[in-house]
């Protein structure tokens, strides 16, 4: 019998709070702005766009806690347990003065209105703590999921590469004070289920995995809550009811990635942050991509198994996914099956997954030495913004230059990601040359009818989705004009 508690337990800057009031859709912010008073963290979208509302949450990993800025504004309270939270007002000085980062922004003249610069502060103070002498690339990466209306970013650049020389991380008391949070985070981890509130305000908290299967089992229609980057907007924007609500961010079991025989297996609760180093090192263009998926606090909260599971159009991960031949695993009480992961979609809004059944894993085959693997995203803003197209492919030519395997899957193109079967077959067997390209283009008409949106209109997405078929072909076969051009590396 699995153990109950009927509170979450999480530290608030200094303070240990022990909540058994909380509602499944209480979001960070307002638990701050309305009950703590903490008003230095900002609502500006309310979709985890502006960064406005950005505070740290650090979670145990392992023998160590690891700080992340993520969006009050769309990170539940409930999903708070056994973490803390580090909002703008706990940074100062031992003497009380300004903290370090507080006083380059100061310096530099990095605030204007000021009604963003909490959450830059904040996104610069996680920057500072991992890296303390950032690149630029490093800034403009950490900075990217925030958004500043009346100062230009060149000062607040300027304040990020001065911080090193205002102060020390080793000497900041989320440093000083690493062995006493670390204690009293492993405290709250007792091994028991959490549910509060009944009803429509009923929420749950599983204890482990085993337990996450068990009460889906009982509940099947609850909604499960990873790391709400989209569920949150689903009571922010439209004022859905989520209750009754899994939250299955504490779940370890989840947060696993590895690699055996050929094959990269990401647990479902991976987040794109935690996936990261280890797809940006095997797959490179999976690694690019993910540092174009909302900036650095969306990265944090949301999960692969999450993007995967909302059966969105233009989630960015299914796509490339998919055109590496991906298999998912679902389970439901101990029973398990796998499935292509391009089966898993059926039609908008409809997924291959029972009652009572959830994602547990995605298995992603590494291409051979010989597979050509690239993916680009096509978005209005090149940061932070949401796909209007998105092409994937995996192509090997064969010893006579001609394509012995094809896989191509887009986003954005149809009600569901989609694989492109007749440009796949249009290319099979020909010469791996631009004629052949140009002759495969037609087939996109029968593979797909996309709409018009305030993204782009059908007509774009047609033309974007056949260019990306071009640039392929010109970024594989090699070109002397440049293809991709980037700030920081010559373009070749």
């Amino acid at each position: 019998m699995t153990a109950i508690r009927h509170e979450i337990r999480f530290l608030l800057n200094g303070l240990k709070m022990d909540l058994d009031d909380v509602r499944p859709d209480q979001t960070l912010l307002d638990y701050l702005r309305l009950e703590r008073r903490l008003k230095g963290t900002k609502e500006g979208c309310a979709e985890g766009d502006c960064g406005a509302c950005t505070v740290l949450v650090g979670r145990l990993a392992g023998d160590t806690v690891l700080y992340e800025g993520v969006n009050a504004c769309i990170r539940f309270l409930a999903s708070l347990d056994g973490c803390h939270v580090v909002t703008i007002e706990h940074l100062k000085r031992p003497d009380g003065s300004l903290h370090p980062v507080q006083q380059a922004m100061v310096d530099f003249h990095g605030s204007q209105c000021g009604f963003c610069t909490p959450g830059i502060v904040m996104s610069l103070y996680a920057l500072w703590m991992r890296t303390p002498h950032p690149s630029d690339r490093d800034v403009e990466k950490a900075l990217q999921g925030n958004l500043c209306r009346c100062t230009g970013y060149e000062p607040i650049v300027r304040a990020a590469r001065a911080l090193s020389s205002y102060g020390n991380p080793a000497t900041d008391p989320l440093s000083l004070e690493r062995e006493t949070i670390i204690a009293a985070l492993k405290a709250m981890r007792d091994g028991t289920r959490v549910e509060i509130g009944g009803g429509r305000e009923r929420l749950v908290i599983p204890a482990n995995l085993d337990d996450l299967a068990a009460i889906l089992e009982a509940e099947p229609n609850a909604t499960i809550v990873a790391g709400s980057t989209d569920v949150g907007l689903w009571v922010t924007k439209f004022m859905r009811n989520i209750a009754p609500a899994i939250f299955i961010g504490n779940l370890e079991e989840l947060r696993t990635i590895s690699e055996a025989n050929g094959t990269i297996t990401i647990g479902a609760g991976v987040s794109y942050s935690d996936a990261f180093s280890h797809l940006s090192r095997r797959l490179p263009a999976l690694g690019q991509l993910i540092d174009r998926i909302g900036g650095d606090q969306v990265r944090n909260m949301g999960t692969i198994g999450g993007n995967i599971a909302n059966g969105s159009p233009i989630g960015d991960t299914p796509p490339p996914l998919i055109a590496l031949g991906a298999t998912l695993t679902l389970r439901r009480g101990q029973g398990r099956r796998t499935i292509p992961l391009e089966d898993f979609f059926i039609a908008y809004g409809k997924q291959d997954r029972q009652p009572g059944e959830f994602v547990e894993a995605v298995h992603v085959p590494l291409p051979t030495p010989e597979t050509r693997f690239a993916v680009w995203k096509v978005s209005k803003r090149r940061d932070e913004d949401i796909t209007a197209v998105l092409g994937a492919f995996a192509l090997t030519v064969g010893p006579d230059g001609t394509v012995a395997s094809a896989r191509i899957a887009y986003g954005g193109m149809a009600a569901t990601p989609k694989r492109a079967l007749a440009v796949e077959t249009a290319l099979i067997g020909k010469p791996w040359t631009m004629d052949t390209v140009e002759q495969a283009l037609p087939a996109y008409e029968r593979d797909f009818t996309p709409i018009s949106d305030m993204r782009a209109s059908a007509a774009y997405r047609m033309m974007a989705a056949k260019n990306l078929l071009r640039r392929f072909f010109l970024e594989m076969s090699g070109t002397s004009k440049p293809v991709t051009i980037s700030r920081y590396e010559e373009a070749v």
